[in-house]
């Protein structure tokens, strides 16, 4: 169901990303430009890099890498969960530009390999991150064990009794649930106090386990569920709860370790939607009937949320509605190559302006 016409326009202030992937090196330098070319103002950067950002010095150092690549994208930094995070150092984060902390279930993902087992051992810092203000970022799943009956389709679910336990615990700890995928994780939010949101990626929101299954580029962990939790997903936006909002998971890996798969290693866990991603969110919500939600999805909620207003001159960006914009094929520098989500099909919205 659509709501807008074509020649329909639709206004958003300081579109703000709160969670995409950005790596480092040559493909960062690629891929970093794509947020603003996206249509955003903000960036919420993920830590796991190789090593993962675990220092207040490396976050810095890596976001001074960032404004190299993208001088007008606001980059905010995360640092890594692992034992290498001294409580007595949380007072000095939000200085140093540290704004949240994000937990990997060890093994569950890209560069999880240094994960977390338990959250038991964190309870010193996340009183101190409670303290002083730091976010809590949570990768919402567990690994897999077959013997339990868990795998990536119930991995999520599975982990929503420990979102439940943090929130009552930490009731002063803001507590992001991270890419939703299902139904019980939109209900489980919902249950939860105020100082627990949700971010909800564009690819799910069209994404079905059909969609993936086969397809490598369209393979994200956690991966995208059944039409019901994607119904589900889609009528938290529509709806206007304020504890859902944008989390792209923008998540670029180059197209040979996406398009290969061998006995040893299946191809990478990640879709990639930075250069399309506001056109891509608004053809979406319109195709749903949600598109008076965009600019409450893509700005006002998650920055209510973490308390990072838009501010007076904020530059404003336009979206009109068109016949159709094709999206390109793949991005290069000449030796790497990534191949953005709905390459080669047509976008009914795109940027016509950007005010100050």
């Amino acid at each position: 169901m659509s709501t807008a016409n074509f020649g329909d326009t639709r206004e958003v202030t300081a579109p703000a990303d709160f969670h995409v992937h950005l790596r480092d090196g040559e493909l960062s330098k690629l891929v970093t430009p794509h947020v603003r070319e996206g249509g955003f103002y903000l960036a919420y950067v993920m830590p796991n890099l190789v090593p993962p950002i675990t220092t207040t010095e490396m976050a810095n150092e890596y976001k001074k890498r960032l404004k190299e690549y993208s001088s007008q994208v606001e980059f905010l930094m995360t640092l890594y969960l692992s034992d290498a995070l001294d409580p007595n150092d949380v007072k000095n984060w939000k200085a140093a530009g540290i704004v949240g902390v994000k937990s990997y279930p060890r093994g569950v993902t890209t560069n999880s390999d240094e994960g977390i087992e338990s959250y038991d051992k964190y309870d010193e810092l996340f009183k101190e991150m409670e303290k002083h203000g730091i976010v809590l970022n949570l990768h919402g799943e567990i690994p897999s064990d077959h013997s339990k009956n868990i795998c990536v389709l119930n991995a999520e679910e599975r982990f929503l009794p420990v979102l439940s336990n943090l929130s009552i615990k930490y009731p002063k700890l803001r507590i992001v649930l991270e890419h939703a995928t299902t139904a019980a994780a939109v209900q489980a939010v919902i249950a939860c106090g105020d100082n627990v949101a949700c971010t909800i990626t564009a690819h799910h929101l069209s994404l079905t386990v059909d969609d993936w299954a086969g397809q490598s580029f369209h393979f994200c962990k956690p991966v995208a569920k059944f039409p019901e939790d994607r119904r589900a997903l889609r009528e938290a936006i529509k709806s206007g709860n304020r504890k859902f909002f944008l989390g792209s998971d923008s998540a670029p890996h180059p197209t040979h370790s996406k398009s290969t798969a061998t006995h040893m290693s299946g191809c990478a866990a990640g879709v990639y939607t930075s250069p399309v991603l506001l056109p891509l969110v608004a053809h979406l919500l319109d195709s749903f009937g949600a598109i008076d939600r965009l600019a409450d999805f893509t700005s006002h909620f998650g920055r209510d949320f973490y308390q990072i207003p838009a501010g007076p001159g904020a530059p404003k960006v336009v979206l009109q509605k068109v016949h159709g914009v094709k999206v390109q094929a793949e991005y290069s520098d000449g030796e790497k190559t990534v191949v953005p989500f709905w390459a080669g099909k047509d976008l009914e919205w795109q940027i016509v302006d950007v005010t100050q």
